[in-house]
């Protein structure tokens, strides 16, 4: 019989099988690699693209932008920037006026319309109130008929109080193609068009330049001030001190396309005063020391605005406080007075209001500065809001995702008016001399007057605020004698 034959060893099977294969084998190894390769090329090509489009991007950024604001004179950029922008503005308006010419426009003061108040004193509406009522004999000089003007007091307050509006953002008198204000809705296909187009420009062009900008002028102030802080102290310290400030202020302006135009330079602060301003946002310190250095004033923080503080400090006098001492309103006091003593000293930037207030009014100055018995330098600053909002309403968004606003609007206009030097006048006291102030900055700015404290944005009316009142009743029905006679 023939033999049948025997089945393969395994492992013959298995080192057959492995000869097979290897050609294939080594033909996806070199196709693998060779791949690598290519993906490897592409990656260092579109590595080398991305340098060479920052590369790009920093020069231009710095001969456009940077090297014109360090000296302080412009390419016709902003300029030409801001005539377009003004004119799709307009056109805009336009656009919208014809689109609905039935709706009447939104009027431009900061009140909603509901309230009309005719801003009179408590004795002048009382006796608008008792003109057809004789006044009695004896007993005082008491009317049922006062009470219709504290209930009507009561009733405008809940309705429309004069402080809570102050620190919501201010009406426009129409559309400015931004989805915050209270404006946007949809009015036309080339309306929304436009709209679409700012949304790329804004956020594709203008913000990642502006937070570049942002970036390179906070690192010079760092590393500039450090550098001229190890120099002794001599007139050419001083000299590069302000220099490196109003360069870096300068730059972060231009980051923010500020267009500001200063009125009255005569009147500009000096060495050896004060400067009071209304207050708007933090970025009123970029605004004012674009045109001239100052020494702050303010608390001592941790993180990066630490580090600013303390580089900014090396080469300029800057008061800086510790959060216990701010309570402290002697050391306070002393510490600004030992500073505007030395006339080679820069002048001191305080905002008294103690708050942000939204661009329509100025709310009381606090009587702190207004006590060192020194120069007192008014400054009015007023934005113009068709741009885009400058207040920084704290309650609601915080300093990043503020900034980060700010970077996102179209630009940032405003006027500054240096009103002529102050002096607190004989028998004044300090909080005559900060009302003083205050009017005439409100009345130059344009701005209401108001004798609120800022500090309601978060706290309640004080109990003596009432009694002033009643007290103030009181007089008008018993008279001063009661009180005098007491």
């Amino acid at each position: 019989m023939q033999e049948e034959p025997k089945p393969p060893h395994r492992y013959g099977l298995q080192l057959q099988t492995s000869l097979c294969a290897l050609p294939w084998t080594e033909v996806r190894k070199g196709e693998v690699e060779a791949a690598a390769l290519r993906e490897a090329a592409l990656m260092g090509v579109f590595w080398s693209a991305v340098l060479w489009g920052l590369n790009v991007w920093l020069l231009l950024v710095l001969g456009l932008i940077m090297v014109p604001a360090m000296f302080g004179f412009s390419l016709g950029i902003s300029e030409t920037y801001m005539t377009i922008l003004v004119k799709t503005l307009e056109w805009a308006t336009l656009n919208i006026q014809e689109t609905k010419a039935e709706e009447q426009t939104l009027k431009s003061s900061s009140s909603n319309g509901l309230i009309q108040r005719e801003g009179g004193s408590m004795e002048t509406e009382l006796e608008e109130l008792r003109r057809s009522r004789p006044k009695p004999p004896v007993g005082g000089d008491f009317t049922l008929s006062d009470c219709f003007y504290f209930s009507r007091k009561g009733i405008e307050s809940i309705v429309e109080d004069e402080v809570t509006q102050r620190f919501s953002s201010e009406e426009l008198v129409s559309w400015n193609l931004l989805t915050r204000t209270n404006d946007f809705q949809f009015i036309s296909l080339k309306l929304t068009l436009v709209y679409g187009l700012g949304i790329i420009v804004r956020y594709c062009i203008l913000a990642p330049l502006r937070i570049t900008l942002a970036c390179i002028g906070l690192t010079w102030l760092v590393i500039g001030t450090s550098a001229v802080g190890f120099l002794p102290n001599n007139s050419v310290k001083y000299w590069l001190s302000e220099w490196v400030h109003v360069m870096c202020y300068r730059i972060c302006a231009r980051g923010l396309s500020a267009a500001i135009r200063y009125h009255n330079r005569e009147n500009k602060p000096q060495k050896g005063g004060i400067c009071v301003a209304n207050h708007t946002t933090p970025i009123d310190i970029v605004i004012l020391c674009n045109d001239g250095c100052y020494a702050m004033v303010g608390q001592v923080h941790g993180g990066l605005m630490g580090v600013v503080q303390r580089a900014m400090v090396r080469s300029c006098p800057h008061v800086w406080f510790e959060r216990a001492e701010m309570k402290d309103r002697h050391l306070v006091t002393k510490r600004l007075k030992d500073h505007v003593s030395d006339k080679t000293k820069l002048p001191i930037l305080i905002f008294p209001e103690g708050t942000c207030v939204n661009n329509t009014s100025v709310m009381m100055f606090k009587k702190g500065s207004f006590e060192i018995g020194t120069t007192i330098y008014p400054v009015a600053i007023k934005y113009d809001p068709q741009f885009g909002d400058a207040f920084w309403n704290s309650s609601k968004y915080s300093m990043v995702s503020y900034l980060l606003r700010m970077m996102t609007s179209w630009a940032l206009v405003c006027n500054v008016w240096y009103l002529p030097a102050m002096h607190q006048q004989e028998g004044e006291d300090a909080v005559q001399f900060a009302n003083r102030v205050k009017s005439a900055i409100a009345h130059q700015g344009g701005l209401v007057d108001l004798q609120w404290d800022g500090g309601l944005k978060r706290a309640k009316v004080k109990e003596t605020f009432r009694e002033q009142q009643q007290k103030q009743y009181s007089d008008m029905v018993v008279g001063d004698d009661s009180s005098s006679s007491d």
